[in-house]
């Protein structure tokens, strides 16, 4: 059991491990601001990532990347600059509203009013659909005359 808490917990810490010592800069305040950047720039393998939460390979040469500019003196929107040009807009966490990204931005707007849509229009053409008898023709006369019934829906006892 002690074994599988610990396998637990050392799984639990593999986004700890993302940043490695040796990348991190000796100036405190050019490392905050490298965390930062690295906080908004989207890991091209692992998808949803941040790249300082990464372990791929990619996001440490990213992170080696940002804090390379940033002693060079380039300012944050200059580093950002250079990862978009390098890799797309998609590495952004948060990429800027342009024609290029609309997808990006209203994609799951858009798929999720046409389901809404989709879902009314069946929900409608159910309702206006009548509803087909159950019954064959003799199964109805069938129940008629148990209930004592005439077939033309007069009841028997009128």
């Amino acid at each position: 059991m002690r074994r599988l808490i610990l396998v637990f917990v050392l799984l639990l810490a593999v986004p700890a491990l993302a940043l490695e010592p040796e990348e991190m800069l000796d100036d405190p305040v050019l490392e905050q601001r490298a965390r930062d950047l690295s906080l908004e720039v989207r890991c091209v393998v692992c998808q949803n990532q941040s790249i300082d939460d990464s372990p791929a390979q990619i996001a440490a040469d990213m992170r080696r990347a940002i804090r390379d500019r940033l002693v060079a003196g380039d300012s944050d929107a200059e580093v950002l600059d250079f990862l978009v040009d390098r890799y797309g807009d998609y590495v952004l966490l948060r990429p800027p509203l342009r024609p290029g990204t609309y997808l990006l931005w209203f994609g799951p707007g858009l798929v999720l009013l046409i389901g809404v849509f989709g879902v009314a229009w069946g929900l409608r053409r159910r309702a206006l659909k009548p509803e087909p008898d159950p019954l064959t023709p003799e199964e109805r006369a069938a129940v008629n005359r148990l209930l004592g019934r005439q077939t033309d829906g007069k009841d028997a006892d009128a």
